[in-house]
Protein backbone atom coordinates (compact mmCIF):
# COMPACT_ATOMS: atom_id res chain seq x y z
CA UNK A 1 0.00 0.00 0.00
CA UNK A 2 2.89 2.32 0.56
CA UNK A 3 4.20 1.83 -2.82
CA UNK A 4 1.11 2.32 -4.36
CA UNK A 5 0.99 5.98 -2.27
CA UNK A 6 4.68 6.64 -3.22
CA UNK A 7 4.00 6.03 -6.82
CA UNK A 8 0.65 8.31 -6.94
CA UNK A 9 2.21 10.80 -4.98
CA UNK A 10 5.38 11.03 -7.91
CA UNK A 11 2.80 10.39 -10.62
CA UNK A 12 0.90 14.04 -9.24
CA UNK A 13 4.31 15.34 -8.70
CA UNK A 14 5.15 14.69 -12.71
CA UNK A 15 1.81 15.55 -13.95
CA UNK A 16 2.41 19.16 -11.93
CA UNK A 17 5.36 19.87 -13.98
CA UNK A 18 3.81 18.58 -17.75
CA UNK A 19 0.80 20.93 -16.72
CA UNK A 20 3.37 23.57 -16.70
CA UNK A 21 5.30 22.88 -19.54
CA UNK A 22 2.24 22.52 -21.56
CA UNK A 23 0.45 25.76 -20.44
CA UNK A 24 0.36 27.63 -23.52
CA UNK A 25 0.95 31.68 -23.73
CA UNK A 26 -2.11 34.02 -24.84
CA UNK A 27 -4.13 32.34 -27.68
CA UNK A 28 -3.52 32.93 -31.15
CA UNK A 29 -6.53 33.31 -32.45
CA UNK A 30 -7.37 37.14 -30.75
CA UNK A 31 -9.17 36.05 -28.05
CA UNK A 32 -6.35 35.99 -24.56
CA UNK A 33 -9.45 35.53 -22.22
CA UNK A 34 -10.87 32.42 -24.02
CA UNK A 35 -14.59 33.86 -23.28
CA UNK A 36 -14.95 33.97 -27.11
CA UNK A 37 -15.99 30.13 -26.17
CA UNK A 38 -18.66 31.03 -24.03
CA UNK A 39 -22.01 32.16 -23.99
CA UNK A 40 -24.39 33.66 -21.41
CA UNK A 41 -23.38 34.96 -18.25
CA UNK A 42 -25.62 33.47 -15.56
CA UNK A 43 -24.81 30.79 -16.07
CA UNK A 44 -21.54 31.31 -18.88
CA UNK A 45 -22.04 27.81 -21.41
CA UNK A 46 -18.44 27.38 -22.47
CA UNK A 47 -17.30 24.99 -25.63
CA UNK A 48 -14.03 23.89 -26.83
CA UNK A 49 -13.53 21.56 -29.90
CA UNK A 50 -11.13 19.16 -28.46
CA UNK A 51 -10.09 15.31 -29.17
CA UNK A 52 -11.24 12.96 -26.39
CA UNK A 53 -8.31 13.21 -23.63
CA UNK A 54 -7.50 15.03 -20.40
CA UNK A 55 -7.57 18.60 -20.28
CA UNK A 56 -6.47 20.84 -17.37
CA UNK A 57 -9.51 24.02 -17.33
CA UNK A 58 -7.88 27.30 -15.76
CA UNK A 59 -10.75 29.66 -14.81
CA UNK A 60 -10.14 33.27 -13.30
CA UNK A 61 -13.67 34.26 -11.35
CA UNK A 62 -14.70 36.92 -10.04
CA UNK A 63 -13.58 40.46 -11.41
CA UNK A 64 -17.56 42.44 -11.45
CA UNK A 65 -18.42 45.49 -10.08
CA UNK A 66 -20.36 43.32 -7.30
CA UNK A 67 -19.13 40.03 -5.19
CA UNK A 68 -19.56 37.12 -6.81
CA UNK A 69 -20.37 32.91 -6.28
CA UNK A 70 -19.54 30.38 -8.56
CA UNK A 71 -19.48 27.18 -9.25
CA UNK A 72 -18.48 24.75 -12.30
CA UNK A 73 -19.57 21.35 -13.92
CA UNK A 74 -18.50 19.93 -16.87
CA UNK A 75 -19.89 16.90 -19.75
CA UNK A 76 -22.73 14.91 -18.31
CA UNK A 77 -23.18 17.21 -14.61
CA UNK A 78 -20.46 16.39 -13.06
CA UNK A 79 -19.17 19.01 -10.39
CA UNK A 80 -15.62 20.38 -11.12
CA UNK A 81 -15.56 23.10 -8.87
CA UNK A 82 -18.32 23.65 -5.90
CA UNK A 83 -19.21 27.06 -5.41
CA UNK A 84 -16.29 29.90 -5.18
CA UNK A 85 -16.99 33.53 -3.69
CA UNK A 86 -14.95 36.66 -4.68
CA UNK A 87 -15.26 40.01 -3.26
CA UNK A 88 -16.44 42.44 -5.06
CA UNK A 89 -13.47 43.94 -8.10
CA UNK A 90 -11.31 40.89 -6.77
CA UNK A 91 -10.48 37.30 -8.99
CA UNK A 92 -9.64 33.95 -7.64
CA UNK A 93 -7.99 31.68 -10.08
CA UNK A 94 -9.21 27.92 -9.80
CA UNK A 95 -7.76 24.95 -12.10
CA UNK A 96 -9.31 21.52 -12.43
CA UNK A 97 -8.56 18.56 -14.61
CA UNK A 98 -11.61 16.92 -16.65
CA UNK A 99 -11.41 13.75 -18.95
CA UNK A 100 -13.24 14.20 -22.19
CA UNK A 101 -14.06 10.84 -23.66
CA UNK A 102 -16.82 9.03 -25.61
CA UNK A 103 -19.57 8.73 -24.42
CA UNK A 104 -19.52 11.70 -22.49
CA UNK A 105 -21.66 9.94 -19.40
CA UNK A 106 -22.50 6.87 -18.65
CA UNK A 107 -20.63 4.41 -20.97
CA UNK A 108 -23.10 2.78 -22.44
CA UNK A 109 -25.61 6.04 -22.16
CA UNK A 110 -26.31 8.73 -25.07
CA UNK A 111 -22.57 9.43 -26.75
CA UNK A 112 -23.27 13.48 -25.71
CA UNK A 113 -22.03 16.27 -27.97
CA UNK A 114 -18.21 16.11 -29.12
CA UNK A 115 -15.16 18.24 -27.41
CA UNK A 116 -15.27 19.78 -23.50
CA UNK A 117 -18.47 21.59 -22.45
CA UNK A 118 -18.48 23.60 -19.37
CA UNK A 119 -20.95 25.64 -17.05
CA UNK A 120 -20.14 28.44 -14.56
CA UNK A 121 -22.91 28.56 -12.50
CA UNK A 122 -23.40 29.33 -9.10
CA UNK A 123 -25.32 32.00 -7.55
CA UNK A 124 -23.71 34.81 -8.57
CA UNK A 125 -21.21 33.37 -11.20
CA UNK A 126 -18.56 35.56 -12.92
CA UNK A 127 -15.54 34.62 -15.34
CA UNK A 128 -13.13 36.30 -16.29
CA UNK A 129 -11.02 34.36 -18.01
CA UNK A 130 -10.16 30.63 -19.22
CA UNK A 131 -7.57 28.39 -20.14
CA UNK A 132 -8.15 24.72 -21.74
CA UNK A 133 -4.76 22.85 -21.97
CA UNK A 134 -3.98 19.27 -22.49
CA UNK A 135 -2.41 17.53 -19.53
CA UNK A 136 -1.12 14.00 -18.45
CA UNK A 137 -2.42 13.33 -15.01
CA UNK A 138 -2.74 10.18 -12.16
CA UNK A 139 -6.12 8.90 -13.00
CA UNK A 140 -8.85 7.41 -10.45
CA UNK A 141 -11.28 5.46 -12.31
CA UNK A 142 -14.12 4.05 -11.26
CA UNK A 143 -15.76 0.75 -11.67
CA UNK A 144 -19.93 1.28 -10.59
CA UNK A 145 -23.39 1.13 -11.27
CA UNK A 146 -26.09 3.94 -10.73
CA UNK A 147 -25.50 5.21 -6.81
CA UNK A 148 -21.41 5.81 -8.69
CA UNK A 149 -22.40 6.76 -12.32
CA UNK A 150 -22.64 10.14 -13.92
CA UNK A 151 -26.44 10.31 -13.86
CA UNK A 152 -27.60 12.21 -17.03
CA UNK A 153 -30.24 13.95 -15.04
CA UNK A 154 -32.09 15.76 -12.41
CA UNK A 155 -33.00 14.91 -9.36
CA UNK A 156 -29.98 11.99 -9.77
CA UNK A 157 -26.43 12.12 -9.09
CA UNK A 158 -23.89 9.57 -8.48
CA UNK A 159 -21.27 9.76 -5.92
CA UNK A 160 -18.21 9.24 -8.26
CA UNK A 161 -20.08 12.30 -10.13
CA UNK A 162 -19.42 14.32 -6.93
CA UNK A 163 -16.06 13.62 -6.63
CA UNK A 164 -13.89 15.83 -8.76
CA UNK A 165 -14.78 19.55 -7.15
CA UNK A 166 -13.01 17.41 -3.85
CA UNK A 167 -9.55 16.79 -6.43
CA UNK A 168 -6.78 19.72 -7.46
CA UNK A 169 -5.78 19.49 -11.01
CA UNK A 170 -2.82 16.66 -10.03
CA UNK A 171 -5.58 14.32 -10.70
CA UNK A 172 -8.75 13.22 -13.12
CA UNK A 173 -11.53 10.95 -12.72
CA UNK A 174 -12.21 9.04 -15.17
CA UNK A 175 -15.86 7.57 -13.93
CA UNK A 176 -16.72 4.45 -15.84
CA UNK A 177 -19.93 3.20 -13.39
CA UNK A 178 -23.21 2.35 -15.66
CA UNK A 179 -26.54 1.62 -14.51
CA UNK A 180 -27.92 -1.69 -14.10
CA UNK A 181 -24.53 -3.26 -13.67
CA UNK A 182 -23.68 -6.11 -11.61
CA UNK A 183 -20.29 -7.72 -11.34
CA UNK A 184 -20.77 -10.06 -14.15
CA UNK A 185 -22.06 -7.56 -16.59
CA UNK A 186 -19.56 -4.98 -15.78
CA UNK A 187 -16.72 -7.68 -16.42
CA UNK A 188 -18.12 -8.77 -19.61
CA UNK A 189 -19.13 -5.39 -21.52
CA UNK A 190 -16.20 -4.15 -23.81
CA UNK A 191 -17.63 -0.39 -23.16
CA UNK A 192 -17.09 -1.64 -19.03
CA UNK A 193 -14.17 -2.92 -17.34
CA UNK A 194 -12.20 -3.84 -20.32
CA UNK A 195 -12.47 -0.32 -21.74
CA UNK A 196 -11.22 0.77 -18.36
CA UNK A 197 -8.43 -1.49 -18.53
CA UNK A 198 -7.32 0.08 -21.40
CA UNK A 199 -6.95 3.59 -19.51
CA UNK A 200 -5.04 2.59 -16.64
CA UNK A 201 -1.77 3.96 -16.42
CA UNK A 202 1.12 2.60 -13.46
CA UNK A 203 0.01 3.67 -9.84
CA UNK A 204 -3.73 4.67 -11.17
CA UNK A 205 -6.39 3.78 -8.53
CA UNK A 206 -9.29 1.76 -9.79
CA UNK A 207 -12.10 2.39 -7.20
CA UNK A 208 -14.78 -1.07 -7.57
CA UNK A 209 -17.98 -0.87 -6.22
CA UNK A 210 -20.62 -3.27 -7.59
CA UNK A 211 -23.16 -4.78 -5.41
CA UNK A 212 -26.42 -3.37 -5.81
CA UNK A 213 -27.23 -4.94 -9.03
CA UNK A 214 -26.19 -8.60 -7.95
CA UNK A 215 -29.48 -9.55 -6.44
CA UNK A 216 -29.35 -13.08 -7.57
CA UNK A 217 -24.92 -13.55 -7.88
CA UNK A 218 -24.19 -16.69 -6.08
CA UNK A 219 -21.42 -16.33 -3.09
CA UNK A 220 -18.47 -18.08 -5.22
CA UNK A 221 -19.34 -15.98 -8.86
CA UNK A 222 -19.50 -13.07 -7.05
CA UNK A 223 -16.05 -13.44 -5.64
CA UNK A 224 -14.71 -14.56 -8.92
CA UNK A 225 -15.86 -11.65 -11.05
CA UNK A 226 -14.19 -9.28 -8.07
CA UNK A 227 -11.01 -11.10 -8.06
CA UNK A 228 -10.48 -10.86 -11.70
CA UNK A 229 -10.98 -7.57 -11.64
CA UNK A 230 -8.23 -6.80 -9.02
CA UNK A 231 -5.97 -8.83 -10.72
CA UNK A 232 -6.77 -6.87 -14.39
CA UNK A 233 -5.76 -3.76 -12.34
CA UNK A 234 -2.76 -5.02 -11.03
CA UNK A 235 -1.69 -6.40 -14.71
CA UNK A 236 -1.86 -3.10 -16.10
CA UNK A 237 -0.28 -1.39 -13.47
CA UNK A 238 -3.12 -0.06 -11.34
CA UNK A 239 -3.79 0.23 -7.74
CA UNK A 240 -7.44 -2.00 -7.21
CA UNK A 241 -9.55 -0.33 -4.60
CA UNK A 242 -12.75 -2.16 -3.09
CA UNK A 243 -15.85 -0.11 -1.59
CA UNK A 244 -18.31 -1.65 -0.41
CA UNK A 245 -21.73 -0.30 -1.78
CA UNK A 246 -24.19 2.64 0.08
CA UNK A 247 -26.86 1.55 2.36
CA UNK A 248 -30.28 1.36 1.02
CA UNK A 249 -32.20 4.02 3.34
CA UNK A 250 -34.35 1.20 4.75
CA UNK A 251 -34.47 1.66 8.29
CA UNK A 252 -36.22 -0.89 10.82
CA UNK A 253 -38.49 0.51 13.74
CA UNK A 254 -35.87 1.38 16.14
CA UNK A 255 -34.49 3.86 13.41
CA UNK A 256 -31.57 1.34 12.45
CA UNK A 257 -30.17 -0.02 9.20
CA UNK A 258 -29.97 -3.37 10.45
CA UNK A 259 -31.52 -5.64 7.70
CA UNK A 260 -31.11 -7.15 4.90
CA UNK A 261 -32.28 -4.59 2.07
CA UNK A 262 -30.64 -1.69 3.67
CA UNK A 263 -27.19 -3.40 3.93
CA UNK A 264 -27.46 -5.73 0.75
CA UNK A 265 -27.68 -9.13 1.60
CA UNK A 266 -28.54 -10.27 -1.71
CA UNK A 267 -31.71 -12.63 -2.76
CA UNK A 268 -29.34 -16.18 -2.18
CA UNK A 269 -28.49 -14.57 1.17
CA UNK A 270 -25.01 -13.38 0.25
CA UNK A 271 -24.16 -10.91 2.36
CA UNK A 272 -21.85 -8.72 -0.79
CA UNK A 273 -20.40 -5.92 1.82
CA UNK A 274 -19.12 -8.79 3.76
CA UNK A 275 -17.61 -10.37 1.14
CA UNK A 276 -16.04 -7.27 -0.35
CA UNK A 277 -14.35 -6.89 3.38
CA UNK A 278 -13.03 -10.99 2.81
CA UNK A 279 -11.94 -10.26 -0.40
CA UNK A 280 -10.01 -6.88 0.45
CA UNK A 281 -7.88 -9.16 3.61
CA UNK A 282 -7.07 -11.96 1.16
CA UNK A 283 -5.67 -9.85 -1.84
CA UNK A 284 -3.85 -7.37 0.24
CA UNK A 285 -6.67 -4.49 -1.39
CA UNK A 286 -7.43 -1.55 0.50
CA UNK A 287 -10.71 -1.03 1.33
CA UNK A 288 -13.23 1.86 1.46
CA UNK A 289 -16.14 0.50 3.80
CA UNK A 290 -18.83 2.78 2.40
CA UNK A 291 -21.31 0.57 3.44
CA UNK A 292 -20.70 1.18 7.11
CA UNK A 293 -19.87 4.95 6.49
CA UNK A 294 -22.97 5.75 4.71
CA UNK A 295 -25.06 3.72 7.12
CA UNK A 296 -23.12 5.67 10.20
CA UNK A 297 -24.28 8.98 8.39
CA UNK A 298 -28.09 7.91 7.64
CA UNK A 299 -28.77 6.36 10.19
CA UNK A 300 -27.05 10.10 12.72
CA UNK A 301 -29.83 11.66 10.49
CA UNK A 302 -32.44 9.59 11.33
CA UNK A 303 -35.66 8.48 9.14
CA UNK A 304 -36.71 12.31 8.36
CA UNK A 305 -33.46 14.17 8.09
CA UNK A 306 -32.15 11.13 5.91
CA UNK A 307 -34.64 11.40 2.81
CA UNK A 308 -32.53 14.52 1.35
CA UNK A 309 -29.75 11.68 1.15
CA UNK A 310 -31.86 10.38 -1.09
CA UNK A 311 -34.71 10.28 -3.72
CA UNK A 312 -37.63 10.10 -1.31
CA UNK A 313 -38.82 13.21 -1.19
CA UNK A 314 -39.04 12.88 -5.02
CA UNK A 315 -39.63 9.62 -6.03
CA UNK A 316 -40.07 7.09 -3.45
CA UNK A 317 -36.77 6.02 -4.01
CA UNK A 318 -34.48 4.70 -1.31
CA UNK A 319 -31.44 3.57 -3.01
CA UNK A 320 -30.20 6.62 -5.49
CA UNK A 321 -28.82 9.80 -4.27
CA UNK A 322 -29.60 13.61 -4.67
CA UNK A 323 -27.16 15.93 -4.98
CA UNK A 324 -26.92 16.35 -1.31
CA UNK A 325 -26.27 12.70 -1.18
CA UNK A 326 -23.98 11.92 -3.76
CA UNK A 327 -21.73 15.22 -2.06
CA UNK A 328 -21.60 13.75 1.08
CA UNK A 329 -21.02 9.98 0.13
CA UNK A 330 -17.88 11.45 -2.33
CA UNK A 331 -16.73 13.24 0.33
CA UNK A 332 -16.57 10.19 2.80
CA UNK A 333 -14.78 8.14 -0.11
CA UNK A 334 -12.07 10.85 -0.63
CA UNK A 335 -11.83 10.85 3.21
CA UNK A 336 -10.85 7.31 2.86
CA UNK A 337 -8.40 7.33 0.31
CA UNK A 338 -6.57 10.09 1.85
CA UNK A 339 -6.83 8.76 5.33
CA UNK A 340 -4.66 5.62 3.64
CA UNK A 341 -2.45 7.58 2.02
CA UNK A 342 -3.75 6.60 -1.45
CA UNK A 343 -4.48 10.45 -1.96
CA UNK A 344 -1.98 12.21 -1.72
CA UNK A 345 -2.85 15.40 0.31
CA UNK A 346 -1.56 17.91 -2.43
CA UNK A 347 -4.20 16.51 -4.53
CA UNK A 348 -6.86 17.27 -2.42
CA UNK A 349 -8.89 20.52 -2.62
Amino acid sequence: MRRAASALLAACTTAAALTALTAAPARADGDPTGLGHCTGTAPFVCHFDVAPGTYRVSALLGGGVEAGSTGVTAETRRTMLAETPNAAGRTVRRSFTVDVRDPEGEPTGPAGSPGLDLTFGGTAPQLAALRVTPVRTPQILLAGDSTVCDQPGDPYSGWGQQLPQYLTDRLTVANYADSGEGSQSFLDNPALFPALRSRIGHGDLVLIQLAHNDKQTDRETYRANLTAMIRGVRAEGGQPVLVTPIVRRWFNADGTLDNGTALLVNGLGVDLPAEIRALAIEHDTPLVDLTALTRARVEELGPEGSKALYLYNERRDNTHTSTRGATEYAALVLDELGAQGLVPRRAIR
